[in-house]
């Protein structure tokens, strides 16, 4: 057995003694818990590594007055809802969609491929053997990726590079100084519209819906950057060609409010037959949590609102607007026309439209909140009528008074889009 050899144990005492005291005199040193993010053994079998402390995840970042700040809000959280046009015509520029890769991407070299076979190997592992033939060297950003096959391929090497990598689900790009093909699953795009604002916030909402809400809008320009994999991109692609031929959207008008009840039984919804005339709800459905009611504009917000303030205080929680192309998701996050200390905050609104025939809209709503989803419903109404989202218990959103219910209204209207040559005056 080794003989402890305290005088260089002593040694190495004083000198992490400056360290620990610097440690200790740090005023932004904490208590928390420390990630090591480096480990390697030296001569002598002493670890050495790097310890950084572990940031606090509630820790405040940004101020809530700045989060406030939302290019958005003077589109998106104002409607009128004494002024409601069932059909609303939209010019927009006679320019064509245009879409970009932000990232280099370089031409790549002319070779021809023939009868390149693979076999039950990895992506990177195939592209590698593709690649190592151009004397191209590869990266694989963010490998490992899946196990495909591949067959007698023959073409050019951009077009067996394009096949290769779209079947695994993987963007390429070429840079032609390092003379390397750089593989990732994810890239970065800018979208550019025609000059119309509805139409940006109809490609927001359905890149929310889609699921990317990291993005970048320049509203002077009308474009938007973000970043997505290849799946969404070939969604995205789909859309803007219904866009070039099928300009027809539903925009969905949105208020969310909450009736703080007076009395533990809350809302005595079968009033609603007594206080208004007969047919002015057409359907009522139940799902999961809460029903969902068509009713025509004799119960509007208006008399919505003057109906239920018999049974408690109505707290208003949101009011805004979403665009759906037709046949797509969008999504309205409550939050982004609302205050953040809403216990209601995280809910979002999904919608997915199509129009059939007499002027009927199919609609596929869903309440959903980063917990998960809530409620659905699949509901048809004609053009004019209107849904009443009820029954929504507001606990299940946070600690509330017994009878208090979260109430979601929605004015679906048609948007049909007018190409034009003239110069437009955007109207918020």
């Amino acid at each position: 057995m080794n003989k402890f050899n305290f005088r260089k144990y002593k040694t190495l005492l004083f000198l992490l003694l400056p360290l620990v005291l610097t440690v200790a005199c740090n005023a932004y040193q904490d208590d928390s818990e420390t990630i090591i993010t480096h480990s390697a053994a030296d001569e002598q079998g002493f670890d050495n590594f790097l310890v950084l402390p572990q940031q606090d995840p509630y820790m405040l970042r940004t101020t809530f007055r700045a989060n406030d700040l939302d290019l958005e809000t003077p589109l998106r959280c104002n409607v009128n809802w004494k002024t409601q046009e069932m059909v609303q015509i939209l010019p927009h520029n006679n320019v064509s969609f245009r879409i970009e890769r932000n990232d280099i991407n370089d031409v790549l070299p002319e070779f021809e491929v023939r009868h390149f076979t693979f076999d039950n190997i990895s992506a990177e592992q195939a592209l590698l053997k593709l690649t190592e033939e151009a004397d191209i060297t590869l990266v694989a950003k963010d490998a490992p990726y899946p196990t495909i096959y591949g067959k007698d391929l023959n073409g050019s090497f951009k077009e067996v590079l394009e096949m290769v990598s779209r079947s695994a689900d993987l963007f390429y790009r070429y840079d032609a100084k390092m003379n390397s093909v750089i593989l990732s699953r994810r890239a970065s795009f800018t979208l550019y519209v025609p000059n119309s604002r509805t139409l940006m916030m109809g490609f927001l909402d359905v890149l929310r819906g889609v699921g990317i809400t990291d993005m970048v809008t320049n509203w002077r320009d009308y474009s938007i950057t973000f970043e997505t994999n290849l799946e969404t991109m070939d969604k995205i692609n789909g859309l803007i060609a219904d866009y070039e031929n099928n300009p027809t959207m539903i925009m969905y008008d949105v208020s969310i409010f909450r009736v703080l009840a007076d009395e533990p039984c809350g809302i005595v919804w079968k009033d609603l037959l007594k206080d208004f005339k007969f047919g002015s709800i057409a359907t009522a459905q139940t799902g999961v949590i809460g029903r969902i009611l068509t009713v025509t504009n004799d119960i509007s917000i208006e008399q919505l609102q003057k109906f239920v303030s018999k049974y408690g205080k109505i707290q208003e929680i949101s009011e805004g607007r979403f665009v759906v192309p037709t046949r797509w998701f969008s999504r309205f996050d409550v939050g982004r026309c609302g205050k953040l200390d809403n216990m209601e905050y995280p809910l979002s609104v999904l919608a997915k439209a199509e129009i059939e025939k007499n002027n009927r809209i199919f609609s596929e709503i869903t309440l959903d909140t980063t917990d998960g989803e809530i409620t659905k419903f699949k509901v048809r109404n004609k053009l004019g009528e209107n849904f009443l989202i009820i029954g929504l218990p507001s606990e299940i959103f946070g600690s509330a008074v017994e009878g208090t219910e979260t109430i979601v209204y929605i004015v679906p209207r048609l948007v049909r889009l007018l190409k034009t040559d003239e110069k437009i005056k955007n109207k918020i």
